[in-house]
């Protein structure tokens, strides 16, 4: 007959060798919390006298906790671990089974700190968004929680300090977009957990949006030196820094100094340059009525044939030699000789590709 009662092997519990025998103890526990906060409980060694305490009950009022705690529709927790990197393995080995995929990836590597980061701020952002494109649908049910969870303490961050609105904008649009796809290919079970959960994202997206249409910039009372008060020479330094063109664009419309350096021809030259090839200017070369090469026009007219370059402030690193995906900062257990010969960057891009089979 089969067993139809509680778990036999105790769920939750594990066992130590001593010098009396085996004695049972509890095992360390991750809380989901909001702050992201690694609590450890004691453990405790029972005996066999111990044993009696923990009825039927309490073992059944443990077994439900620790699955609301896991199995939650709270999208604003997430797993938190000790190792901020991961090892990416694609295949079956004597020492490690089974296979890394992109949502344990994206569980294990520390991206609600990244956020926090203005050199990974932009990373984080991109990496979310080529995920909302293709890999939406290959996350897993606590892998899909992590996401949302960064993508809300991404917009609440966008909401409070004004920085970089327009990347977020493009990133829930293209999340919305796909996510309008998947809904009504529903029937062919394309999405991992109850459809009424996806719903409530879809509208939760269309509240973001809305409130980042309606952020408003506060104006910034400030006595003391501006960046209008800067030569001509150090603003023209700064817009050539740039390698997007919209924040170009975005510049130029605080006053009618930066917009005259702004529509700089040489500058628009040098951004091509910077993205494009010369064999691509010749497919899609624009000339004025004068006869001037418009470089503004070509870079935006290039923008949608050909993929700029990309440019972050710091990203995620691989090591070749423990095939380990970690951040720079954070480091690895490397057993190289000379581990930084090993390093090579990773981009957002190349970060899905390590976890196509």
């Amino acid at each position: 007959m089969p067993f139809l009662g509680q778990d036999w092997r105790s769920p939750g519990w594990s066992w130590i060798k001593t010098e009396d025998g085996w004695k049972r103890c509890e095992s360390c526990s991750q809380e989901l919390e909001r702050e992201n906060q690694y609590n450890i409980n004691h453990n405790i060694i029972l005996n066999s006298e111990d044993e009696e305490i923990f009825n039927n009950e309490e073992c059944e009022y443990t077994s439900k906790k620790r699955k609301k705690d896991h199995f939650g529709n709270d999208t604003n927790t997430q797993c938190f671990y000790r190792e901020k990197w991961i090892y990416v393995h694609k295949e079956s080995t004597r020492e490690r089974h089974g296979y890394c995929t992109l949502g344990e990836a994206f569980n294990r590597l520390d991206f609600s700190s990244a956020i926090q980061d203005i050199r990974r701020f932009n990373y984080v952002v991109k990496l979310l968004q080529l995920i909302a494109k293709s890999q939406l649908t290959s996350l897993s049910g606590v892998a899909q929680k992590n996401y949302f969870s960064i993508l809300d303490k991404i917009v609440q961050k966008v909401l409070s300090d004004h920085q970089n609105p327009r990347l977020i904008k493009e990133l829930l649009q293209d999340l919305s977009s796909t996510l309008r796809i998947l809904i009504r290919g529903v029937g062919k079970s394309v999405l991992v957990g109850n459809i009424n959960i996806w719903i409530c994202r879809l509208e939760t997206i269309l509240t973001w949006q809305q409130q980042l249409q309606n952020l408003q910039m506060t104006k910034q009372v400030n006595n003391g030196l501006t960046l209008s008060d800067l030569p001509l020479h150090m603003l023209n330094n700064i817009l050539y820094r740039f390698s997007d063109g919209w924040d170009i664009i975005t510049l130029g419309q605080v006053t009618p100094t930066l917009y005259m350096l702004s529509e700089d021809r040489q500058l628009w030259k040098k951004l091509c340059q910077y993205h494009f090839a010369e064999k691509q200017f010749c497919r899609h070369l624009i000339i004025s009525e004068k006869g001037h090469i418009e470089w503004k026009l070509m870079y935006f007219a290039l923008q949608k044939y050909y993929p700029t370059k990309e440019q972050y402030g710091d990203t995620l690193h691989f090591c070749r030699h423990c095939s380990i995906l970690f951040w720079k900062d954070s480091g690895h257990p490397c057993t190289a000789t000379d581990p930084d010969s090993c390093f090579m960057p990773v981009s957002p891009q190349h970060f899905i590709d390590l976890f196509k089979f």
